[in-house]
Formats: structure tokens, sequence, C-alpha cells
């Protein structure tokens, strides 16, 4: 009995070696590239994510301003990149006149004057109201962007235009598969080739629009909350096997700034095997509190792996992407 019990601890013993030293990042090449940031809405008005739910008016728990910027406007992703943004998140709901607005909320009813769905408006009518009525950082006393917001929510043909070469990330607020294919009519109206510019696409789900679009851009960068979630978790463990998943072929990998130590090879042995499928990492921030996805702070940049390559998403532009690059 101790004699098999020997020999499998000793087993145990080199399994753990060999794996080890196959999932030694140092042993890995270092990446080639650099590291690339995703301005989540452009820069905005932060705020308290405490209790958030999906009805929450996050507009009325904004932090007290630093910037005048909102969120989803031309100014905002204009201040992106200025701040050292190389990808622009956004989101799109399709109007009544068929056009693609540039608006977060099912509703008007949070962040602007008006009220209703916004699906439900003209672009025209969109365009009369104020961005900017709605938002407040003591709980509704004073509103320190009411009438500066008028005409702000864009025409997703202007976004375009005024970034033509600069990728774009789109996010599906939807579930109806018609928004992809009006998204495809205006970049091909603009000219825009969204595989060769690096442009992405998500949503909530793989059904509906990112199903679609994932047949008219076979190519493309597309993802879901939902692929996210099944390559990241498939790797958390398959990757100390020297494994990589196969929901993670073409796909999206997702690593919170506070769990960079679960996986295996981290950073340059696992960024080698996420692309040798074809797979794309994004750096979120810490997920164990009330804040928003992404980097929010300028001292989570001295987080970042040296050398990392991939995709880091920011909440907070305005700080962090100085803070990484100082020249901006």
């Amino acid at each position: 009995m101790k004699l098999w019990l020997y020999r499998i601890g000793t087993a145990l013993a080199f399994a753990f070696l060999v794996l080890t030293f196959v999932n030694a990042s140092w042993l890995a090449d270092s990446p080639r590239g650099y590291i690339k940031l995703i301005a989540h809405r452009g820069a905005y008005q932060l705020f308290d994510h405490t209790g958030v739910e999906r009805d929450t008016c996050t507009a009325r728990r904004i932090e007290p301003p630093v910037h005048d910027f909102l969120e989803n406007t031309l100014p905002g992703m204009s201040q992106a990149v200025r701040s050292g943004a190389q990808m622009i998140e956004l989101d799109i709901a399709l109007t009544r006149d068929g056009k693609l607005a540039v608006f977060h909320d099912w509703t008007l009813d949070c962040r602007t004057n008006g009220s209703g769905n916004v699906r439900d408006a003209t672009m025209a009518e969109l365009k009369a109201l104020d961005a900017g009525y709605g938002y407040s950082a003591d709980g509704g006393k004073t509103f320190p962007f009411r009438g500066k917001g008028v005409g702000l929510i864009p025409d997703l043909a202007e976004v375009l235009a005024a970034f033509p070469d600069k990728p774009i990330l789109f996010n599906f607020k939807s579930k109806d598969h018609e928004e992809a294919e009006v998204l495809a009519r205006w970049l091909k109206a603009a000219g825009r080739d969204p595989v060769k510019l690096g442009d992405g696409f998500y949503g909530a789900t793989e059904s509906g629009p990112v199903s679609r679009i994932r047949r008219l851009y076979p190519k493309a960068w597309v993802f879901s909350k939902e692929s996210v979630k099944a390559c990241t978790s498939a790797y958390a463990w398959q990757g100390w096997l020297a494994l990589t998943p196969e929901a993670c072929r073409n796909g999206t990998v997702a690593i919170p700034l506070n769990r960079q130590w679960v996986f295996a090879g981290w950073p340059n042995r696992m960024i080698e095997r996420m692309n040798a499928v074809g797979a794309r990492i994004i750096l979120v921030g810490p997920q164990d509190g009330p804040r928003g996805m992404g980097l929010d702070l300028p001292e989570q940049v001295r987080e970042i792996p040296a050398g990392f390559t991939g995709y880091v998403w920011v909440e907070d532009i305005w700080s962090v992407g100085p803070a990484l690059r100082p020249g901006f």
C-alpha cells in the first residue's frame, strides 16, 4: 500500500513539474504588437455601480464631474481618441425611420428631456433632445449638463464619417437581427471594411444580431457575453493541462485584473496559445466589487503585464489613457 502511495505521489509530482514547465510564461516568445485601449462609451461620466439593475437611471448617480464629456457622443469619442484610445465602444439603436442612433439606454427618460422607447423615435426627434438633461451628481439637486446636450445624440453615419480610420466596437443592445442588417448597410454605404479596419461586434447572447453579423462578416471580430464566458471559464481549468478549449477558437477571453493568476501561462504562453487559434484577449478591471467592467483608476495601469499586446477595456479613458501613455 505504501509503495502504491509512493508511486502515485511521484507521478503527481512529475506531472506537476511537467505542467509547470509547459505553462511557463517566460519560456514563450514575447508577443509582438502593442496594447490597444477600448474606450467604453468614449469619454463619459462615471457613476456609482452599487445596486445597479437593468432599469436603474445611472445618469442620476454620476460622480462629481471632472470633465464635460457625455457617453456615446461625438465630443466624448473625440476626447477618447485624444486620451489614447485605439478603439471606441458604442451602443446602437434602430430608429423608427430606419437609421441607427448611438445611444445606450432602451428609453429616453433617464438621460434626456424626452420619454418613451428610443426605437419608437425618429432620428430627427432624437436630435432635438437634450442628451445631458438627466445627469446629476447630488441626487437631483443640480444638473450640470442640462441644456448642454441638445443635438448630441449622433446618427451612426456621423460617427463613421468622423472616424473613418478608427476601429469601432459596436454593441447590439437588442435581440433584433434586423439591427445587424441595417448596420451592415450603413457600413457599406460609408465604404467601411470592418474586417480590414479591425472593427468588432458584440451583444449579450449569440442569438439575434450577433449570429446575423457573424454570417455577414465571417472573418470579423464578433463575440457575445455568452461566448466570452464559455472561453474564459474553459481555459481557466483546461489551460493548466496545456489545452486550448475549442470554445476559444476565433473567440474572445476576458482576464480580470485581479484574477490574472488563475490563467495558465499568463501572459506570454497564454497569448501564444490564443494567437494560435485566432482568439483575442481583453484585460478587464477587477471583478470583485461595485465597479464597472473596465479600468477606471490610473494606478491600475501598473497591474498590466509588461509586453501585453491585447485589448484593455477602459471605463475612464480620461485618466487611464494618459496614465498608460503620458504623451496623451
